[in-house]
């Protein structure tokens, strides 16, 4: 025990020579006691009544408090904040999704709905020839200077020249110098407008003919080509058909970007090439790539060309070209997409386009509030080409078929 003791004892003190210069013989295990008593105060606290011992058994108390930060479990509190910010557009997307499966059960609400956001949107348009027409039909005949003054409102509304000719004319006939009300003037206008759109009200349909089905893109930039396209993927998709993007638009790496993140959400391939190559080239690579996988329907998007601009007007022209040469007949259908807010611009446009590329149909967008709708109603008058659909706004479900009469009658400002 002394031996022990010692040993402990002189570790204790960190001595290293003098403990072994003594031989373990020559102390005794009878003077243990006195050993202790010799050692130099200074050390005998070290000893301290042997709290060595104590000092092994670990207190009880010290596991529990490394429990408590355990039982905390921060991380749970913080992940239920996180999700709802995660993956926004993902979650917007499935909403949009629940949204039109629910319309099914409810359709009257829905339409109601989309019939009120259509308003909305044309409520520049609509002011401007509401506000007008009980202007000038205010406890006044129809005659020459009434129905002068109504074709000047009309040509102002963007609806163009020969509509607003046509409409007057339907007007004044049975009508002619009696008194009418502006409510009255509202609900002929509205049919009158209604007849001129209905025989081009048709939705963008499939040839399941066609594998694929090529659907080009056109437009001015910042019509909002690849937006109409995003939202035409997830239409087709809904459907049931396989579809493919392209993004013909190799001049602007946003443009690429954007309709990357469009392919993504719905869960579709994406055909891009290196930012300023050849558009006609990767149209020919999308159409070859569409067609040994069977896709049913290739969306391909162009740059946006300014009608003015002759040199980029002839790439264009280049692209349709050579789809033609890889699929005869191709593209099948030939969009051009319209922004609301550019007015009688928006002909102009369309008179261009279909010279180079064969303009097979037309999408309006940007029908949110500052559009002045009534232009679309010249194109339609004009060109007589297919109106699929129109958009009132940026959600993925603002883009809707389009609907001669709903059009007209929020065109003039009636309830539908």
């Amino acid at each position: 025990m002394a031996e022990e003791k010692r040993s402990w004892f002189q570790r204790l003190r960190g001595k290293k020579a003098e403990p072994e210069a003594q031989p373990v013989a020559d102390i005794t295990a009878e003077q243990p006691e006195e050993l202790t008593a010799e050692a130099p105060i200074e050390d005998v606290p070290v000893v301290a009544d042997e709290p060595i011992v104590v000092e092994v058994p670990v207190e009880e108390p010290l596991p529990e408090p490394e429990l408590e930060p355990v039982a905390l479990q921060p991380e749970p509190e913080v992940a239920p904040e996180i999700e709802p910010d995660a993956e926004p557009a993902l979650a917007d997307a499935n909403a949009d999704t629940l949204d039109d499966e629910a319309s099914t059960d409810n359709e009257p609400k829905a339409e109601r709905n989309w019939f009120q956001r259509l308003r909305d949107g044309l409520r520049k348009s609509t002011s401007a020839l509401s506000g007008g027409i009980g202007g000038i039909f205010t406890k006044a005949k129809l005659d020459d200077d009434t129905l002068e003054e109504l074709e000047d409102l009309l040509i102002t509304s963007d609806l163009g020249v020969a509509v607003a000719g046509k409409l007057t004319a339907a007007l004044a006939k049975g009508r002619y110098n009696k008194e009418i009300s502006g409510e009255e003037v509202k609900s002929v206008l509205a049919q009158e407008i209604e007849a001129m759109l209905e025989p081009v009200a048709k939705p963008l349909a499939v040839d399941h003919a066609n594998k694929p089905h090529i659907i080009l893109m056109a437009g001015v930039n910042g019509a909002g080509k690849t937006t109409t396209i995003g939202k035409l993927a997830k239409k087709f998709r809904a459907e049931g058909k396989s579809v493919m993007l392209a993004a013909g638009d190799t001049f602007r790496a946003a443009a690429v970007e954007q309709l990357q993140v469009w392919g993504d959400r719905n869960g579709v391939p994406v055909v891009t090439k290196e930012i300023g190559a050849d558009a006609a080239a990767l149209a020919y690579e999308a159409v070859d790539r569409a067609q040994k996988e069977g896709t049913d329907v290739l969306l391909i998007d162009t740059a946006g060309r300014l009608q003015n601009r002759e040199e980029l007007m002839a790439e264009l022209a280049k692209v349709v070209r050579v789809i033609g040469k890889k699929v005869d007949g191709a593209p099948h259908d030939t969009v051009i997409v319209l922004d609301a807010t550019t007015g009688q611009n928006a002909v102009h446009q369309v008179e261009v386009f279909q010279k180079l590329a064969n303009i097979s149909g037309i999408v309006m967008t940007k029908l949110d509030g500052s559009a002045r709708g009534g232009v679309l109603v010249a194109c339609a008058e004009k060109f007589g080409l297919p109106v699929h659909a129109i958009g009132v706004g940026e959600a993925i479900d603002d883009l809707q078929p389009f609907s001669a009469r709903d059009f007209a009658r929020a065109l003039v400002g009636l309830e539908r």
